[in-house]
């Protein structure tokens, strides 16, 4: 497959001719000979690549987590490398000044609390009152099939829940562009410039993507990037281990308390479709227990079309309190229960869960929900 950066090379950039470029990315957007897509363009375009833009962890990826990043120079290049998740998360009018057109060329996840997503609404809607053009060259997502989880409770519409889809929401970026720009109204002009070669289907092998980049400094795998949205409820819930700071952060979950090899024997008689859960001991490297061992489960995405990450953080979450006890969850010193309502966009979740509700009838609840959605998703997909 090819990306749409490597698309539009082939094309000799032709989009591009006679244009004064900016570029939102960053150092995770690989071309097919390993180079970043800002490498790219400065080789292609000199000069007239004017501007770089960065989302949460800098252009450079290099800070945490929430972590500010500053506006600076490119050390080499001496161009503008506006940061976007500081003291603005929207470019201004004067950061927009003198550009053409404006590529965003982002390896997301698909996941609405994934603060890209955010960060690509805010471009449009800056671009388009600047009347500046966005050309999305697009890649791959890690669950390109799936729709999964609540519609926000537009009380807790914010940075990790900036429009109207579920936490799982399955475009690439191209289309997330495209169904932004209709949700929104948008006047802007948009092209995009698709994958070639890319089928949803071929999200379960290694050779239908480019090489990865960690996107973020807590997705190092796309192992990981495919189980995030199962795991992400612990950045509010401290008492639950994701495995920040390891290699497989986001793919497992573990705590002094938890005894893996009976978890997982509960866990095989709830329905989890396309994942899996094995015993997997490591030492936690940040976080409540950092340094310590600890029995946890690895999660392992086996089928890329059926797995429903948000149903399996609940499954999850409901297993543990029923076998461990809810005050390790839900009163553990730095639970941050507003920010668990935060990531799921609704305080539902939250008190379904602490008043012990049904899991297959709010999981029904979300399905009715999605079903508008579904219909101007649909409108908005690029492939089969």
């Amino acid at each position: 497959m090819t990306t749409g950066i490597d698309v539009l090379r082939a094309r000799r950039f032709d989009l591009l001719r006679g244009r004064r470029v900016g570029l939102l990315s960053h150092q995770a957007a690989l071309t097919a000979d390993g180079a970043t897509s800002a490498q790219l363009l400065r080789r292609a375009l000199g000069t007239r690549l004017s501007a770089l833009y960065g989302p949460e962890h800098g252009f450079f990826g290099q800070a945490g987590a929430g972590e500010h990043t500053y506006t600076r120079r490119h050390p080499d290049w001496g161009i503008p490398v506006h940061a976007l998740y500081g003291e603005r998360r929207s470019p201004s009018p004067e950061m927009l000044t003198g550009i053409d057109v404006m590529i965003c060329d982002l390896q997301d996840l698909g996941v609405r609390c994934y603060t890209y997503l955010a960060t690509l609404r805010n471009m449009l809607e800056a671009c388009a009152a600047a009347r500046v053009e966005v050309i999305v060259t697009d890649r791959p997502i890690p669950l390109p099939h799936v729709v999964d989880g609540p519609m926000p409770d537009p009380r807790f519409t914010g940075f990790v829940a900036p429009c109207a889809l579920p936490l799982v929401y399955g475009m690439t970026p191209a289309e997330t562009a495209l169904w932004l720009r209709d949700a929104l109204g948008l006047t802007l002009r948009l092209q995009v410039v698709p994958m070639d070669g890319w089928r949803r289907d071929d999200a379960a092998w290694d050779g239908a993507r480019p090489a990865f980049l960690p996107p973020s400094p807590g997705i190092k795998t796309w192992g990981s990037a495919m189980t995030y949205a199962a795991t992400v409820f612990t950045e509010a819930l401290p008492g639950i281990d994701c495995g920040r700071g390891t290699n497989l952060a986001f793919r497992v979950l573990g705590a002094p308390w938890l005894r893996a090899e009976a978890f997982c024997e509960r866990l095989a008689q709830t329905p989890l479709p396309g994942m899996t859960l094995h015993p997997y001991r490591y030492v936690a490297g940040a976080g409540a227990y950092a340094g310590r061992e600890l029995d946890g489960v690895r999660l392992t995405v086996t089928d890329p079309a059926r797995v429903r990450p948000a149903e399996a953080s609940l499954r999850v979450l409901r297993a543990l309190g029923d076998m461990y006890g809810a005050t390790r969850i839900w009163r553990h010193k730095g639970v941050r229960p507003a920010w668990f309502d935060s990531l799921y966009a609704t305080d539902h979740v939250r008190r379904s869960m602490q008043n012990g509700a049904a899991l297959p009838a709010l999981f029904r609840q979300w399905r009715r929900d999605r079903q508008a959605f579904a219909r101007t998703r649909r409108a908005c997909l690029l492939y089969a």
